[in-house]
């Protein structure tokens, strides 16, 4: 599988965009939403990934409106869609668009999901499935964050798209994968020099996280404490899962995960005011990373 591995490599570059606002089914946005990833494709960005529970579906419209970049799901629940409809929408995206579609499948957290019990049981369930579907084990991508996840994204995936990490945490997933797999963290940016509104900023998108289990025990792991997630994140783990700063500080954070082993950066603009499409963030960035 290493070679088909490389070639997910090389399709998706070294710079990703991760957006909610893409994956909106408002149909009174749907042409703002395919000029937005035209707009990125030209930008340089070599793959979009689109956050919230997404599908198939969501990636359709955005592949159409674009010739070569990637979309894929981050992430799509084993628990809100079947196997069976994840590889009939893979399949029906393939022949339209060969080549242009990457599941990324997560298990969710506990709080968010009605019967949530064996999360890695039902991931390799699911996986089962998709192998006698004929969904190639390299066309899909994990949202792996404990040893046991990443090393299901190693053996019986194209890689793990980590969400909320550090490049402490990619360094120690690249070990477990080894070279072959694709390692695509989502790192969070914030377009502010200012440490007090800086910090704000990162703490509204943050509170919500620090609900769910799956990621405060990760935050652990890296040596993280318990008093580093209570009461809305302190400073250092703030500063540790967000960049924030000038350009020059965006820019080394950024590089950060390359340098710890990541093969592309999926990149989410954070501001004060919820923006669904960031464009004129997006042009600095890509300005930014040029």
């Amino acid at each position: 599988m290493s070679d088909t591995r490389s070639a997910l490599r090389r399709s998706v570059g070294r710079y990703g965009v991760w957006s909610t606002g893409l994956r909106s089914e408002d149909p009174a946005g749907r042409a703002r939403r395919a000029e937005a990833a035209a707009e990125l494709e030209r930008l340089g960005f070599g793959a979009l990934w689109l956050g919230g529970n997404s599908a198939a579906r969501h990636a359709a419209p955005l592949i159409e409106a674009t010739s070569r970049i990637v979309v894929g799901t981050s992430i799509q629940s084993v628990w809100e869609h079947t196997a069976a409809e994840a590889a009939a929408g893979f399949a029906e995206l393939e022949v339209a668009h060969p080549g242009r579609f990457v599941l990324g499948l997560g298990v969710s957290h506990g709080p968010r999901v009605a019967g949530y019990r064996r999360p890695y049981a039902a991931m390799t369930g699911y996986l089962d499935h998709l192998d006698r579907a004929g969904l190639r084990a390299h066309r899909r991508v994990l949202a792996a964050l404990g040893p046991r996840m990443l090393e299901l994204a190693r053996d019986r995936a194209g890689g793990a798209i980590p969400y909320l990490v550090t490049p402490e945490h990619t360094a120690r997933a690249r070990e477990t994968l080894g070279e072959g797999p694709l390692l695509a963290p989502e790192f969070k940016v914030i377009l502010d020099a200012d440490p007090a509104s800086a910090r704000a900023t990162a703490r509204a998108c943050l509170a919500r996280y620090l609900e769910l289990p799956n990621y405060t025990r990760n935050f652990l792991r890296l040596g993280f404490t318990e008093e580093d997630v209570a009461g809305g994140g302190s400073d250092r783990l703030v500063d540790a899962l967000f960049a924030w700063g000038d350009e020059d500080t965006i820019r080394r954070r950024i590089t950060a995960f390359h340098e710890a082993g990541a093969d592309h950066v999926a990149l989410q603009v954070v501001q004060p005011a919820p923006d669904a499409l960031p464009r004129p963030a997006w042009h600095t960035l890509a300005a930014l990373l040029a």
